[in-house]
């Protein structure tokens, strides 16, 4: 009656109650989305393959008789494997010396175990040789002393406790979605929430400063902006992740499939491929900026402006959200695991596009590595320099570089195998990767390249001496500012031709910026 009905949308929560069955309910390829609360009490057997529109179980105490699920979705077969750990681990609590007994029964003949199938007694009579009596009235630890008599109907000790019946469940969950929550660790759910805030609100931070500075718009200011909106949405998916694991904690087999199938998932999924592709394309044009700069210092023609920096980031921009849009149109997939990303290899298609996000993202290191090394070779020059600020250029493109690296390797390295489909890790400790090293860069780029520099302090204290805050500080930088213009602007006319110090004085300046 119910099998293969296409229009099932509802089962009436009353439908079972107070019936003395049914043995075997299925319920598979029809399109129910909830099962009754009451009356499921007797089911043995549960089919429900097929079954899309199910995505949520009753209580799981309603299936107290439950032998065998068939379902459609693997993060269903979590619950009862959960539960059925529940059941032992009670029962371990009380019988301690099951184990022996077990043992001896079990070498009983046949004819003995049916003789004493009447005996209710937890052990057997022999009072020396196991603590607890036959006699109910003697011994307090007979069965009916720890178990109601509802509780106690149709229980054999042989059947019920020696060889207890064993609930299977299928489809068994796969390596990309263990039974586990979100995050699955206890202390990522701690990290990840002061790292999300750490990322949003540096960059929220560096945005606000930069938007409403009264300074003109410079080259370096625009591309900051691009990298801080970017490394932003980099903390809303990890917000979003957050929020999620913590409303479904302890129970996101229930939620699961709403949330991975669902708008969430493929939203966070979006911003977090957004949010670094756009992360990584604006570092890497900031690098070649920087380079660029010290390279013709003295050209004022060949002098990068505004004009030359919109188009580009323009460019940047299509890139990322083409590169995000792709598993929303069946390229891969944000739905393969709970934390979004796009792991699905299943097609060459899947495979190739993954790649090339790992391999663009990898000639960017390689990029940006070898500009800071050729800005660091060009400024080096002991008779020229003094020590501290080649000490200063060299210690500040390290960091630069280091925070590129843990950022990058780890997740590349372990990517690339895994799209080979050699993979040497799991999804459970992939989310370590995902707390710890995926959002580094978001966490240190407002401060590696705006909030540790002169210049957004700077602005900072201009802000805020708008509302009546810090106002000598602010004052004291717009001296500085258009001291260091003017000496600027007399000292522009007389150089004529570039050399090492000039260049050096120069790239520290741009490290300010």
């Amino acid at each position: 009656i119910l099998k293969d009905n296409k229009n099932l949308r509802r089962f009436h929560n009353d439908a079972l109650r107070g019936a003395t069955g049914p043995d075997v309910l299925d319920i598979s390829s029809t399109a129910l989305e909830s099962l009754p609360s009451y009356g499921l009490e007797a089911i043995q057997v549960l089919n429900a393959t097929s079954s899309y529109s199910l995505k949520r179980l009753p209580p799981l105490e309603k299936f107290s008789s439950l032998l065998e699920a068939v379902l459609t979705y693997p993060s269903h077969c979590c619950a009862f494997r959960n539960l059925r750990t529940e059941k032992q681990n009670f029962l371990l609590s009380i019988f301690e010396n099951f184990s022996e007994e077990c043992e001896s029964t079990m070498r009983k003949p046949a004819n003995e175990m049916l003789d004493d199938s009447n005996n209710t007694s937890l052990w057997s009579a022999d009072r020396n040789m196991y603590p607890f009596g036959t006699d109910e009235e003697s011994s307090p630890y007979s069965y009916s002393t720890i178990f109601d008599d509802s509780e106690m109907a149709g229980f054999d000790f042989e059947y019920d406790f020696c060889q207890p019946k064993v609930l299977t469940c299928t489809p068994e969950p796969d390596a990309f979605n263990p039974c586990e929550d979100i995050l699955g660790y206890s202390f990522l759910r701690v990290l990840i929430w002061f790292i999300n805030i750490l990322a949003i609100a540096g960059n929220f931070t560096v945005l606000l400063v930069l938007l409403t500075s009264h300074y003109k718009l410079t080259v370096p200011r625009f591309l900051m902006c691009n990298l801080s909106f970017a490394d932003f949405c980099m903390g809303l998916y990890l917000l979003l992740i957050a929020s999620v694991d913590a409303q479904t904690s302890g129970q996101y087999y229930n939620h699961a499939i709403d949330w991975q199938t669902g708008a969430g998932c493929s939203t966070a999924g979006f911003f977090t491929v957004f949010a670094s592709e756009l992360s990584v394309y604006t570092l890497t044009v900031i690098t070649l900026e920087r380079w660029h700069t010290i390279t013709y210092a003295m050209q004022l023609q060949r002098k990068l402006r505004l004009r030359h920096a919109v188009p580009i980031m323009l460019g940047g921009w299509l890139f990322s959200v083409g590169i995000a849009a792709l598993p929303l149109l069946g390229v891969s997939s944000y739905m393969k695991v709970s934390i979004c990303l796009p792991m699905d290899i299943e097609t060459s298609l899947s495979q190739a596009y993954i790649l090339l996000i790992l391999a663009l993202n990898v000639v960017a290191f390689i990029v940006i590595c070898a500009c800071y090394i050729k800005i660091y070779l060009a400024v080096q020059n002991p008779e020229l320099v003094a020590a501290n600020k080649d000490t200063k250029v060299a210690k500040r493109m390290a960091i630069l570089i280091f925070t590129d690296f843990t950022c990058m390797a780890p997740i590349s390295f372990f990517a690339i195998s895994a799209a080979f489909k050699v993979p040497l890790i799991t999804v459970t400790n992939s989310k370590i990767l995902l707390v710890l090293f995926y959002p580094v860069n978001s966490c240190a780029n407002p401060f590696l390249y705006a909030i540790f520099t002169k210049a957004f302090r700077r602005d900072f204290f201009v802000l805020m001496s708008k509302f009546g805050c810090c106002k000598s500080r602010a004052e004291l930088y717009r001296m500085n500012y258009f001291s260091a213009y003017n000496s600027n602007c007399k000292n522009g006319g007389a150089a004529t031709a570039p050399s090492k110090a000039s260049r050096a004085l120069l790239l520290l300046s741009a490290l300010e910026k």
